[in-house]
């Protein structure tokens, strides 16, 4: 997970303005009630099929929660899974690369289990059908997610260790805000990991920041590479449908700025990127090239 940025007092300002800017932009949530979830082969615990009342089926994909990978599809999966274990510790669990891959991957396969547990009555689905094709494969939308017994999905992963608190954010049916939303999903991911729940079980609290660091220099590493080199010729792309890795080719774009970008949807017109957290006038010039808004 990249490490947060250092702002200067008027950066912190703009990321104030962002917050407030999502509770203004972001279209309203429809609630779609006593949905059913729907088996398949390919769903992982924050991302899964349902089916509503009147038949519509939709491809959930849960705000602020990030489940381990356990279907390795490319190498971006591999990748995917390699940064999601050094997040939680457990790169050199059981001695060998191979022994933490299996590990992370029961523990990804428990997250799409419990979440088919949870939802194995009627549940609410709250979502505003924004897209988020993560992967560039399926079509899927942001939602919350309420189960049969009141609980909010995410939250439920997290805390029993599931899941990390990661990813996209956006005001809660509740009327929470993201920034706040976000805030009590990682006070959530800190009581699961000091009760050792789920994959947090088999960290190596002695190596964790090691981890972790290594995997901020790589992060480090390929925001300068992306900084430098630019799309190929021709490349255009809408910031209000994009997927996260169609966005991370921009130049300056990594998943973070990314998360943030598809967090602020819609925009109307190119300056309102400049709404998004850490994206200034200078990173929007570089990107005005390639983006498809009038």
């Amino acid at each position: 997970m990249k490490p947060p940025s250092v702002y200067t007092p008027i950066a912190s300002l703009i990321a104030w303005a962002f917050l407030a800017a999502i509770a203004h932009a972001a279209e309203p949530l429809v609630a779609l009630r006593d949905c059913k979830f729907i088996p398949t082969e390919w769903a992982d615990g924050d991302s899964f099929a349902i089916k509503t009342l009147d038949g519509t089926q939709h491809t959930i994909r849960l705000y602020g929660a990030d489940c381990i990978e356990w279907h390795m599809t490319d190498e971006n999966d591999a990748r995917r899974l390699r940064e999601q274990r050094r997040y939680f510790g457990i790169a050199e669990f059981g001695g060998s690369p191979q022994a933490s891959i299996d590990a992370a991957k029961a523990a990804g396969k428990s997250a799409a289990e419990e979440t088919a547990r949870a939802l194995s009555r009627p549940f609410t689905v709250h979502t505003a059908f924004a897209d988020a094709r993560g992967d560039g494969k399926y079509k899927r939308i942001y939602a919350f997610v309420t189960t049969g017994d009141g609980r909010d999905l995410t939250e439920h992963l997290i805390r029993t260790g599931l899941a990390r608190a990661f990813g996209v954010y956006r005001e809660t049916p509740a009327g929470k805000t993201a920034k706040n939303y976000q805030e009590n999903l990682r006070d959530a991911e800190l009581i699961a990991a000091k009760a050792g729940a789920g994959a947090w079980a088999k960290t190596n609290w002695n190596k964790l920041s090691a981890e972790r660091q290594e995997q901020r220099q790589e992060d480090a590493e390929l925001s300068i590479a992306t900084g430098t080199t630019k799309p190929t010729t021709g490349f255009k792309i809408n910031p209000n449908t994009a997927a996260s890795d169609e966005l991370m080719k921009l130049p300056g774009v990594g998943q973070a700025t990314a998360n943030r970008i598809i967090g602020g949807r819609p925009y109307k017109k190119p300056s309102d990127l400049l709404n998004v957290e850490g994206l200034g006038p200078k990173t929007l010039e570089r990107l005005m090239p390639y983006l498809l808004l009038p």
